[in-house]
């Protein structure tokens, strides 16, 4: 007994006669016959008997019949909507995002991504980096902060995005804001991003607000402060962007955070790019099981990448 047996005998069924059945399923009448005469000799009996120029079905025929035509609806269904995904007007995308991603770039990845597919189902899920890979089971497309690290699940992709850059944020009334303190610590050279630079020297006797553990923000920073050999006193440990930047504005030390999450302050804080060098890292996607992307996955993925700067 296989699939299109059934399939056959529904549709049989449906119009009791061989002849209507065969014109429905684009065969042949004697394909129709043989199947039918297949399926019969599968369970031993009569499942339907000549009756003029159709047939009829038996006791046995009718009760296999309601199984046969919830199969041939199931079917269609499938095939409905495997033809809705190609054609991408329905289906479901998980998306996976750290802190910064998720705060800055996804929302208008997927205000525009749903413009376009206005049916697709959209979910997502945020945490910080080491948070997003872990959790790379349970999603199709992923987006973090810096290196995405070697434990990666088998058969997944890593996307070069986009170039970011960490930068330093302090109140607008901070002596360093002010130009205090050793003049060559500040600078009015910015790096493309508008903000004045400070040296990293500077920063080691000041108090620092860091992300929490697992924050590729403070990954990212500890190791400058280690190759350069400044000591960091550390004030607060605290999660999240938002979370660091108030903490600034409370007086509470120097904080780090994306350039990006700061395209919309107001005047109370200011950003310093750090120097001798910039702190800057590359921004990933990462697409599980991407031996086998689902059609959505492949869009949304093409809509970030065209987006990229």
């Amino acid at each position: 007994m296989t699939p299109d047996q059934l399939i056959t005998f529904a549709a049989v069924a449906e119009h009791r006669n061989i002849s209507r059945a065969a014109l429905a399923l684009h065969l042949s009448q004697p394909a129709v016959s043989g199947q039918l005469r297949q399926l019969q000799e599968e369970f031993g009996e009569p499942l339907y008997q000549r009756d003029g120029r159709g047939v009829r079905l038996t006791p046995a025929g009718e009760q296999l019949a309601s199984y046969a035509m919830r199969l041939r609806d199931t079917w269609r269904q499938a095939h409905a909507y495997r033809d809705a995904l190609r054609g991408l007007e329905q289906g479901t995308l998980r998306i996976g995002a750290s802190t910064t991603p998720a705060s800055y770039l996804l929302p208008y990845l997927i205000a525009d991504f749903r413009r376009r597919y206005p049916d697709v189902t959209l979910h997502t899920a945020d945490g910080n980096t080491s948070e997003i890979v872990g959790a790379l089971g349970s999603v199709d497309i992923a987006m973090i902060e810096g290196p995405a690290g070697g434990e990666l699940p088998p058969d997944t992709a890593v996307h070069a995005w986009r170039e970011d850059e960490i930068v330093a944020i302090m109140p607008a009334g901070h002596p360093l804001a002010q130009g205090g303190g050793d003049s060559v610590s500040v600078s009015d050279f910015g790096n493309g991003n508008g903000a004045r630079r400070v040296e990293l020297a500077a920063l080691g006797a000041q108090p620092l607000v860091l992300r929490e553990a697992g924050s590729a923000v403070r990954q990212i920073v500890e190791r400058a402060f280690a190759r350069a050999g400044v000591p960091m006193r550390v004030a607060l440990e605290i999660a999240g962007v938002e979370g660091v930047k108030e903490a600034v504005r409370a007086g509470m030390g120097i904080g780090f955070v994306s350039a990006m999450s700061m395209r919309h302050e107001d005047a109370a804080l200011r950003l310093f790019s750090l120097s001798p060098e910039p702190l800057t890292r590359r921004l990933s996607i990462l697409v599980p099981h991407a031996s086998a992307p689902s059609r959505v996955v492949e869009q949304f993925l093409a809509l970030c990448l065209a987006e990229a700067v």
